[in-house]
C-alpha cells in the first residue's frame, strides 16, 4: 500500500510538470524510471505508456468538447502514425538497453536546442487551413510514429511543433491534430511493449491515475509563468536529464 501511494504521488508529480512544460508526462517519466528505480530503457519505456495512453485519450475527448477536429486531416496523421508507431516499437523492443539510453539521451539534447530555438525563429502567420496538402500529413505522421513508438513517447513530441511552423496551423489546431494521431500511435506502441514483457503494471496503473488528476493543475499553474522562462528551464531540464542518463553506470 505504501509503494502504491508512492507511486502514484509520483504520477502526480511527472503530470503537474508535464503539465507546466506542455509536453505530457512520458518526457519527465522515462528518464525518472531509468535513474530513480534503475530501470533498462525499454521497461522505462513500456511502464511510461500505461501513464501516456490514458492521458493523451483524457485530453483528445476534452479537447474535442471544444474544437472540432477536422477527419480529413487527422485520419491520414493517424492511419500513418499507428502503422509506423507499430515499426518502431517492434524495432525498439530487440535492441540493446544500454545503446537505447543512450540514443534517448541523444533525442533529448536535439529536443532541447529545438525547442530553445522556437524562442528567436521567425512563425508564419497561423491559419485554420494547412499550408500543405494532406499526403504530407501521411509523411509527418509517418515520422512521428515511428519517433514515438522507438522512444515511447506520444507523437506529439513531434508533431506540435511541425504542425504549428511547417504547416502554418494555429497551436490549438496543431495540438488536436496531435492527439489524434497520439491516441492510435501509443496504444499500439504500450501492445508491443507489453506482450515483450516491457512493462510493469504495479508501477504504471498509479502513475497513471496520479497523472490524470494532476496535469490540469499543471496546464493552469503554466499559463501564469513567462512563456520565455518556462521553455528555458524545461531545455535545462532536458540537458540534465540527458547527462545524467550518457554517464548512467
Amino acid at each position: 500500500m505504501i509503494d502504491w501511494a508512492m507511486y502514484l504521488l509520483l504520477g502526480a508529480a511527472m503530470g503537474t510538470l508535464g503539465g507546466i512544460f506542455g509536453i505530457g508526462g512520458g518526457l519527465i517519466a522515462i528518464p525518472a524510471l531509468v535513474l530513480m528505480f534503475g530501470m533498462d530503457q525499454q521497461l522505462a519505456q513500456g511502464t511510461t505508456l500505461v501513464m501516456v495512453v490514458p492521458n493523451v485519450m483524457l485530453a483528445l475527448w476534452r479537447y474535442h468538447q471544444r474544437t472540432r477536429i477536422l477527419l480529413r486531416h487527422a485520419a491520414p496523421l493517424a492511419a500513418a502514425g499507428f502503422v509506423f508507431a507499430w515499426i518502431g516499437s517492434i524495432i525498439a523492443v530487440g535492441l540493446d538497453p544500454d545503446a537505447m539510453r543512450i540514443g534517448f539521451a541523444v533525442f533529448m539534447m536535439l529536443l532541447s536546442a529545438y525547442s530553445y530555438l522556437q524562442m528567436y525563429l521567425p512563425k508564419p502567420q497561423p491559419s485554420k487551413e494547412l499550408r500543405h496538402p494532406w499526403p504530407w500529413l501521411m509523411v509527418l505522421g509517418s515520422g512521428s510514429g515511428i519517433l514515438g513508438g522507438f522512444f515511447g513517447l506520444g507523437a506529439s513530441v513531434l508533431a506540435t511543433p511541425v504542425l504549428s511552423t511547417v504547416f502554418g496551423t494555429t497551436q490549438v489546431v496543431a495540438q488536436g491534430l496531435s492527439l489524434a494521431l497520439a491516441v492510435p500511435s501509443t496504444g499500439v506502441t504500450l501492445l508491443t511493449y507489453a506482450l515483450h514483457d516491457h512493462v510493469q503494471w504495479h508501477l504504471g496503473l498509479p502513475m497513471a491515475l496520479g497523472g490524470l488528476l494532476s496535469v490540469s493543475w499543471g496546464v493552469k499553474l503554466a499559463h501564469t509563468l513567462p512563456e520565455k522562462s518556462l521553455r528555458t528551464w524545461f531545455c535545462l531540464f532536458l540537458l540534465v536529464c540527458a547527462a545524467l542518463m550518457i554517464t548512467k553506470a
